[in-house]
């Protein structure tokens, strides 16, 4: 029971870290536009190569992970993260700070992949719900301190105390990581059968990834769309591949054979989708707009993050008790709901307007994270741990890609190159209502996947 319980506090405290370092990072946008002299675009890819790495790597790793153990690739995770985030404080140029911001997007994928699969395989059936709404909790709460604790570093003591931060957290829990996640000869290794192919194809799918989001930013140059093409038939293919392998890494025949895994996951992917790009807009439209400090934009956009951490362990007892798809299902409304209240935002928005469509989504999320994982992994036999985990973890990280994807084409259309500071009001304003309309009635589309996923049998 001790040993349990110390696994996933270790599993919680790495999830908050990730959280964390990401909604702080937000805050310390405008600061770190101004330094490196950023234009709109390389601004995002501060947020997006993070991602982008993240989602390259999650679906290899987590099949990696139930060949060689999971443990053992929690452990490498925390130590790729933690010198990436060092490499990150002592960047010189915004170009070294997204590189290195890539690497760290690795790291973050062996950690987040690993994590739920290791709560599930260390805990009882009835108990997965609570463990995992724990977890989830912990990422939330990253997310709600990141803002506060990240507008105050940031006014300070200035943003890369962050990375430096990160990187000495990590270290400090790279201890007691080789002391819990032990593994011996009959667990957590070779669970599934592979072979060479196995990986071989995977290289199709972190080629063809790249591509077809770097493409959007090129838009609509017919290099844009030439990049689109490789990329998305590349991916195409990938599949193609993996549907056909005796031993693939991404199990694509689970989404043909298993409708609740299948809905699951792409209601999870519409839900990162809609909702991952609020912080990164109200970050910038609070300390543009609004003319408030990082400490101040920090203190008004902890609410949503907040709401989502007292919640998510609730949410994920009561999807023990009731069928997961309806708290999910309400919780997508909710956000949606809250995305529309945030296309009517103006110059004269009041706090009070702000913080209470924070609240609606924080608790749409809230309900919808805990239950919907729940789903997944109780959808599928225990030799697919760690991939359904590292698939889920996949969904949410395209998920904020396109969610990123889209702030990017608008500010693309509306900006050109030009710096978010030198932005007309007006204009920051236009392409935010037309974001936030288009990530609501994505929203809407979610609803529907999330009720119509199917009873799920304990």
């Amino acid at each position: 029971m001790k040993q349990s319980f110390s696994i996933l506090l270790l599993v919680a405290v790495s999830s908050f870290l990730g959280s964390f370092l990401g909604s702080a990072v937000n805050i310390a946008l405008p600061q770190i536009e101004k330094d490196f002299l950023l234009n709109s675009i390389q601004l995002s890819w501060i947020v997006t190569a993070f991602l982008l790495s993240t989602a390259m790597f999650l679906l290899p790793v987590g099949k990696l992970g139930d060949v060689v153990g999971i443990k053992l690739i929690f452990k490498i995770g925390l130590v790729i993260f933690s010198i990436a985030s060092l490499l990150c404080a002592l960047s010189f140029s915004g170009m070294q700070l997204i590189i290195f911001r890539f690497l760290q997007g690795i790291g973050a994928a062996f950690v987040s992949t690993t994590g739920p699969a290791i709560l599930v395989s260390e805990f009882p059936p009835q108990k997965r719900g609570r463990v995992l709404g724990i977890s989830v909790s912990a990422v939330y709460l990253g997310l709600a301190l990141g803002p506060i604790i990240g507008g105050v570093i940031t006014f300070y003591l200035g943003w890369k105390t962050l990375f430096y931060l990160s990187a000495a957290v990590g270290t400090i829990i790279l201890f007691p990581a080789f002391s819990v996640l032990k593994t011996n000869a009959n667990e957590d290794v070779k669970t599934v059968n592979y072979n060479k192919q196995t990986f071989r194809n995977v290289i199709f799918f972190l080629i063809g990834l790249p591509l077809l989001i770097y493409s959007t930013t090129q838009f609509p140059k017919i290099y844009g769309w030439i990049l689109f093409i490789t990329g998305l038939s590349l991916l195409c293919f990938y599949i193609f591949l993996e549907k056909n392998s005796e031993f693939p890494a991404f199990e694509v025949k689970l989404f043909f054979k298993n409708r609740i895994y299948l809905f699951s996951n792409l209601a999870a992917l519409i839900n990162y989708s809609a909702t991952f790009a609020i912080i990164f807009m109200l970050s910038l439209y609070l300390q543009k707009t609004k003319h408030l400090s990082p400490r101040e934009a920090g203190m008004i956009l902890v609410f949503q993050p907040a709401i989502m951490a007292i919640f998510s362990p609730i949410t994920g007892r009561i999807s023990d008790k009731v069928q997961p798809r309806y708290p999910a299902s309400l919780g997508m409304l909710l956000c949606s709901a809250g995305l529309l209240g945030f296309s009517f935002l103006n110059e004269t928005s009041s706090t009070v307007f702000i913080i209470a469509f924070l609240v609606i989504v924080g608790l749409g999320i809230a309900l919808f994270s805990s239950p919907n994982m729940n789903t997944i992994m109780s959808s599928v036999s225990k030799q697919y741990y760690g991939q359904a985990s590292g698939t889920a973890a996949t969904m949410r990280v395209l998920g904020q890609i396109f969610s990123m994807t889209v702030v990017a084409i608008f500010f693309g259309v509306f900006f050109g190159k030009t710096a978010v500071s030198q932005i007309e009001n007006e204009i920051f304003l236009r392409a935010g209502k037309f974001i936030f309309l288009i990530l609501s009635f994505i929203c809407i589309i979610g609803i529907i996947l999330s009720f119509y996923r199917g009873k799920l049998e304990r």
